[in-house]
């Protein structure tokens, strides 16, 4: 079993490598690469894709890498490899961006990538530190997790879906901001599991033993 991280150059690679690889050998789930070469993206068996910064930065260099990218969208579209989306990753899942300027998505889960508007204006945007879950589904991903469990955050901007039954879990920061999508093989997470101590950990766990 290969789980490969994308390296396209636009995510914190060192702490989620870490974090994967070690939730690998407790839950002998294989083998964990970070990798750029689009023939490993190809032949793995599972795919998180990272990102770090602003959207319309993250989609060209993913977009730059071809290989990577054809790669990925085959493994994800054709051959219904699971997938996770991390942060700006899982943004990247969205039919269009509006940070700075409109910015196509991949489109695999309907949806516009917004920013955040609190109604107190008190609260900071970034959304910057720890919130509190909500889970609205019974996913595997969430084996062992429940409201009001913990995960860390750091965002201005996040997913207004579509379909809300793809919306499966939102933190309260002044509105309800997304903050776990999913349908069929794909996930997407806007923090940081590899961030999120125990709770992160164990999500993390549950997406490398999945089997949708």
């Amino acid at each position: 079993m290969l789980t490969a991280i994308i390296d396209y150059e636009s995510g914190n690679l060192h702490s989620a490598e870490k974090a994967f690889q070690r939730m690998a050998r407790e839950m002998d789930a294989g083998t964990v690469v970070v990798t750029s070469d689009a023939e490993v993206v190809a032949r793995a068996d599972r795919l998180v894709l990272p990102g770090d910064g602003a959207f319309p930065a993250c989609a060209a260099e993913l977009r730059g890498h071809k290989g990577i990218y054809d790669a990925m969208v085959e493994a994800v579209e054709q051959k219904g490899r699971p997938f996770l989306g991390i942060c700006v990753g899982m943004q990247l899942m969205a039919s269009k961006g509006h940070e700075y300027s409109e910015t196509d998505g991949l489109d695999w889960v309907a949806g516009d990538v917004v920013r955040i508007e609190p109604s107190d204006t008190s609260l900071k945007v970034p959304h910057m530190g720890w919130n509190d879950l909500v889970l609205e589904s019974d996913h595997p991903v969430f084996e062992g997790v429940n409201s009001g469990d913990h995960t860390y955050f750091v965002h201005s901007y996040h997913f207004r879906v579509k379909d809300p039954a793809q919306r499966l879990a939102y933190v309260d920061y002044g509105q309800e901001v997304t903050a776990v999508i999913g349908r069929d093989t794909m996930l997407g997470m806007q923090f940081h599991p590899e961030k999120s101590q125990d709770v992160g950990l164990r999500m993390i766990g549950n997406f490398l033993t999945w089997a949708p």
